[in-house]
């Protein structure tokens, strides 16, 4: 397929999804959040329910379009448009603007499914484009004020913060980060660079010598039954000499081309946490643009438990972002990390910021935790992982934006300098020099000046987490000779709900703290609802007979979309209902699950949230 005619497929579909977005009115996207009365979860996605031995698909036409380009990037964040944006660069000084970089983006927009607090370092923005102010970089909040504190049920001990503190932001600004990642975009086109919003990459393409040749987007007009409807299309190939995977945290086509080529042999198990998140307008009295608070403590359920809060106050329209996050690998099942972040807001030093405000926004999105001690091997042949899909994430300081965009920098110089190098004749190739310059970066020795900071937490609880993070780090800047272990799969974490306590949270008030699906409504959310869903079931009986069995249906808690939910069958028996329109495309629910039974795979591209700003 030519470029021109790619424009148009991409225009096409891009103009479908904002129509669809827009018109979904918020009573709409109500009615399609509620919980359903359906039968319990049945599994048919062709990934679990193969195509091959179903007969109604037997006289299908499944020949694919095909489009070459020099590179592919999956996925439209920060890393993927940064990585855009440095080969066209490269490219465009060569005199080479023939040079053709595609970027495959799920969102029905760019910048529609991203979800930050957000604090920006902007060291790697300052390399990729050092003129961003002159060219309109929505980079307008930078931080004045950093305030740190530990919350009691009712009390408030502020903890100083000092420079080369992680928590020290000052040089640093708040942004909207779905907004920044537009701003991207408008720059990586305006290079040259191909975007194609709407496209669900769903599958990796290999060559016949085993190499990663390109990656497929999603077939459309499938039935929730998993059958072929009348609208069926095939998706579309998009073949290059190099792949870059840059889904974000738990990247679905990431983790197979990870278990395919074995690249996590040589590192511990990725660990994770979720970020639930508000967007608030307050009264003009109560905003301060440019500060930034984070709390530890109350209202988690124990020292153990891993998390926090943020709040930044954007000089935009009395614009309050507020979150919390908490480590997924807490044990008590019935811990909800949802309504734990609605409890944060009834704190007497908290509750009063919002009084009087406006609740605009909801979103949540899982994240890296692991850090230096989960890094992967980052290449392979015929393609490489950058961002948060292998996990730059700086956990002390809750934020990994500039390491992101800095690995996918140095994942496209690699690329470049490999074609460039005489490997331009091979089918595909493997930019071996990305993996040794990022170890030479400030990228890898930040990671492992705090490698010890999160273990540390989980080890020693909260205060001995605290204390070690003073003495080691701040002093001595994470030179001590060992380096301490992850615990494992956050998955294993749950102890059995007979030996946990319940958690007892206070009802929602409609004006400071909130109920669910009222807060998903806020996201955008939107889906085909006649398709498979894609939160798929490895086998549809575990839920029942471990999940609940066993640790009371902690899905229905550690979602915070609503997606999953429990339900009586006739026989009173608990079935899993699965409202795969709920979903809001966190990756909680493929990482949390204790026995590793869901798996999140993309639904037809477009769908999902439709974040402003977030």
């Amino acid at each position: 397929m030519s470029a021109s005619l790619s424009r148009v497929v991409a225009t096409t579909c891009k103009s479908y999804c904002i129509k669809l977005n827009k018109t979904s009115s918020i009573s709409n996207i109500r009615r399609q959040l509620s919980y359903s009365r359906a039968n319990a979860a049945v599994t048919t996605h062709y990934t679990m329910k193969p195509r091959e031995s179903d007969p109604r698909w037997a006289d299908v036409d499944m020949e694919r379009f095909a489009d070459e380009a020099d590179v592919v990037i999956v996925g439209g964040g920060p890393a993927g448009m940064s990585a855009a944006i440095r080969l066209k660069q490269l490219a465009n000084e060569a005199g080479k603007e023939e040079f053709r970089v595609c970027v495959i983006e799920k969102a029905a927009e760019v910048g529609g499914h991203i979800l930050s607090g957000a604090c920006l370092e902007p060291k790697a923005l300052n390399e990729l484009i050092p003129d961003w102010k002159e060219r309109g970089a929505p980079l307008n909040t930078p931080v004045t004020e950093d305030k740190f504190a530990f919350l009691t049920k009712s009390g408030r001990i502020p903890i100083p913060i000092l420079p080369g503190f992680p928590m020290h932001n000052h040089g640093n600004y708040i942004v909207r980060m779905g907004h920044f990642v537009q701003w991207l975009g408008e720059q990586a086109e305006e290079l040259g660079v191909e975007i194609y919003p709407g496209f669900a990459a769903t599958e990796v393409l290999y060559n016949e010598d085993g190499s990663v040749g390109g990656i497929a987007t999603n077939d459309v007009g499938v039935a929730k039954d998993g059958s072929p409807k009348d609208s069926f299309e095939r998706g579309m190939e998009f073949r290059a000499k190099c792949t870059i995977f840059s889904e974000g945290c738990r990247g679905h086509l990431a983790k197979q081309v990870m278990k395919n080529f074995d690249l996590n042999k040589d590192n511990q198990d990725q660990i994770y946490g979720i970020g639930i998140k508000e967007l608030w307008q307050v009264e003009p009295s109560k905003h301060h643009p440019g500060r930034i608070e984070h709390t530890v403590g109350w209202p988690l359920p124990d020292i153990k438990t891993y998390g926090g809060s943020f709040l930044y106050h954007l000089a935009e329209d009395n614009l309050v972002a507020v979150g919390f996050v908490i480590g997924l690998d807490y044990t008590n099942p019935y811990l909800h990390p949802f309504k734990t972040f609605q409890q944060f807001k009834t704190h007497p030093s908290v509750a009063p910021i919002f009084e009087g405000g406006n609740r605009i926004g909801y979103g949540a999105r899982a994240l890296n935790e692991g850090g230096f001690q989960s890094i992967p091997k980052l290449t392979f042949p015929g393609g490489c992982l950058v961002g948060c899909s292998p996990g730059f994430m700086n956990v002390p300081k809750i934020k990994g934006t500039h390491n992101a965009m800095k690995s996918a920098m140095l994942a496209a110089d690699s690329i470049w300098e490999s074609l460039e190098q005489g490997e331009s004749t091979a089918e595909t190739i493997e930019p071996v020099g990305y993996e040794t310059a990022l170890k030479s970066s400030w990228v890898y020795s930040e990671l492992r000046e705090v490698r010890n900071i999160k273990p540390a937490f989980h080890k020693f609880g909260l205060y001995g987490g605290l204390m070690y993070t003073g003495l080691f780090y701040i002093v001595g800047r994470g030179k001590e000779p060992w380096t301490f272990k992850h615990e494992g799969l956050d998955s294993g974490s749950l102890k059995p709900a007979a030996e946990s306590k319940e958690i007892d949270y206070p009802k929602p008030d409609g004006k400071i703290t909130f109920d669910l699906l009222s807060s998903v409504a806020l996201t955008g959310t939107n889906h085909e609802g006649d398709q498979p869903p894609h939160l798929t079931l490895k086998d549809d009986g575990v839920p029942e007979a471990i999940n609940w069995a066993t640790y009371a249906g902690p899905e229905g808690r550690f979602c915070p979309a609503g997606v999953y939910e429990y339900q009586p069958n006739d026989a009173g028996e608990m079935n899993l209902v699965i409202n795969a329109q709920n979903c809001i495309h966190c990756k909680t629910c493929d990482i949390k699950d204790y026995s590793q039974n869901i798996n999140w795979v993309c639904p037809e591209g477009g769908g999902g949230p439709a974040y402003n700003g977030m």
